[in-house]
């Protein structure tokens, strides 16, 4: 599945960060907010998933966890159909050196 939209946190766990706004932590998805799952296909209500409305989920599969880090885990599912949407590559395919 292909992700249209801007992909949006749902995580296990939550923390508070130092100007008082809530953060994800734990096991951390890709949901698409109106949605009722994630984007890998969980049930948000059966795997009691919290939602981030307002923190893009913006992961890459080279990102580095540390036990500091209140995230502990990236869904690779949801990294790969959230792949190609970061950066250069969400305005879609461009053909550098054409054919002469």
């Amino acid at each position: 599945m292909r992700v249209s939209g801007n992909p949006a946190v749902a995580a296990s766990g939550e923390e508070i960060g130092p100007d008082g706004v809530r953060q994800p932590g734990g096991e951390v998805h890709a949901w698409l907010p109106g949605q009722n799952q994630t984007v890998c296909g969980l049930a948000l209500s059966r795997t009691r998933l919290r939602r981030f409305p307002h923190v893009r989920f913006d992961y890459s599969g080279t990102d580095v966890l540390t036990e500091a880090d209140a995230v502990g885990w990236i869904c690779p599912r949801c990294l790969a159909a959230t792949a190609g949407r970061r950066g250069k590559e969400k305005h879609g395919w461009v053909r550098n050196s054409p054919r002469p």
